[in-house]
């Protein structure tokens, strides 16, 4: 999938695909996030849940 995001950028020069290539390398190298790691965009903190 990264190579069809760079191909695409490469071809087009769209930025959107560069910047999901980008965000795919990004998660590839330390691997995919673990559902025990707390979110910072719903405003988890480590151990302690979002409030409703």
């Amino acid at each position: 999938m990264r190579d069809f995001t760079w191909h695409v950028f490469t071809q087009t020069g769209d930025i959107e695909a560069y910047l999901l290539y980008k965000e795919m390398n990004r998660l590839g190298e330390g691997g995919l996030l673990s559902e025990a790691a707390p979110d910072p965009a719903f405003g988890e903190t480590e151990g302690e849940p979002a409030s409703p």
